[in-house]
C-alpha cells in the first residue's frame, strides 16, 4: 500500500512537470493569449504614499490615494527576521527552486484534486505571487482565464527568477504585499503596528507581520489579536523547523 502510494505521488508530480513544460512551449509559441512583459514587474506602477518634508528635513505628513498606505523600503533595510519569517511561511524552498516549486505544486494538486481538500494551498511561490499581484487582474476570472493566468505565471516566474534574482524578488514582494489594516508593504505595516522602521523589528514582531499574509483580514493584529497570536506561533514554529 505504501509503495503504491509513493508511485502514485511520483506519477502525479511527473504529470505536473510535464503539464508545465507543455505550457511553456504553448506560451513560447504564442498559443496562450497576451503575455505581460517582464519589464512590467521590474518597473511596476507606483502606488506609494507621498511624504512631505519641511526645509529642515522634518516629516510633515504622509498622503496617499485610494487608502493605499505604501512606503518603499530597500532590501538592505529589511529586518533579516522578516525575510526569514516570510520565506518560512510562504515559500520554504524559495532559495532552491527557479521560480516554480514543483513539490508544493504537486502536493496542492493531490490535496485538491484527489483528496478534495478545498483549504489546501495553491502551490504558488513568492515569485508567482509577485507576478499575480503586479501584472495580472486575478479577480472574477472564468475557469479558462484562471488556467491561462496560472500557465503564464509559471512561465514568467522562471524568467523573473533568472533576470531579477532572489533579493530583488523579495524586495518587490515585501513592498506590495497586503498586510492588513490598510497596510500595503512591510514599512507601512511596521509603522502602523509597532511605530518602528522595518529595520528595527524584533523576531516576535516580524512573526506578527508575516502571519498576516495568509489572511490580512482574519489575522489583522489590531482587530483580531487572538487569531494573529495563534498564527504568530505557527510562523515561529516554521522558522524553528527550517
Amino acid at each position: 500500500m505504501r509503495r503504491a502510494l509513493i508511485h502514485f505521488l511520483w506519477a502525479a508530480l511527473g504529470c505536473v512537470t510535464l503539464a508545465s513544460l507543455i505550457a511553456f512551449i504553448a506560451i513560447w509559441n504564442g498559443w496562450i493569449g497576451y503575455m505581460p512583459d517582464v519589464e512590467d514587474l521590474q518597473n511596476p506602477i507606483s502606488k506609494y504614499a507621498s511624504q512631505v518634508y519641511t526645509a529642515d528635513n522634518k516629516l510633515m505628513g504622509t498622503y496617499n490615494m485610494n487608502q493605499e498606505n505604501r512606503i518603499h523600503v530597500d532590501y538592505d533595510n529589511l529586518s533579516p527576521y522578516l525575510v526569514k519569517a516570510l520565506v518560512a511561511t510562504e515559500d520554504e524552498r524559495f532559495y532552491e527552486h527557479s521560480g516554480i516549486d514543483f513539490i508544493a505544486l504537486g502536493r496542492a494538486i493531490i490535496k485538491r484534486g484527489v483528496l478534495g481538500q478545498t483549504s489546501a494551498g495553491g502551490g504558488s511561490t513568492i515569485t508567482q505571487q509577485l507576478i499575480k499581484n503586479t501584472v495580472f487582474n486575478a479577480y472574477n476570472e472564468s475557469t479558462i482565464e484562471k488556467i491561462e493566468r496560472k500557465l503564464q505565471e509559471q512561465y514568467l516566474a522562471i524568467r523573473i527568477d533568472a533576470e531579477m534574482g532572489k533579493d530583488a524578488i523579495l524586495e518587490n514582494y515585501l513592498n506590495i504585499i497586503n498586510l492588513g489594516n490598510g497596510n500595503l508593504g512591510v514599512q507601512a505595516a511596521a509603522n502602523n503596528y509597532f511605530n518602528k522602521d522595518v529595520s528595527e523589528l524584533t523576531l516576535s514582531e516580524c512573526a506578527v507581520i508575516a502571519g498576516t499574509t495568509k489572511n490580512p483580514v482574519g489575522y489583522n493584529p489590531i482587530k483580531h489579536p487572538e487569531n494573529n497570536r495563534d498564527r504568530q506561533l505557527e510562523v515561529l514554529k516554521h522558522m524553528k523547523e527550517q
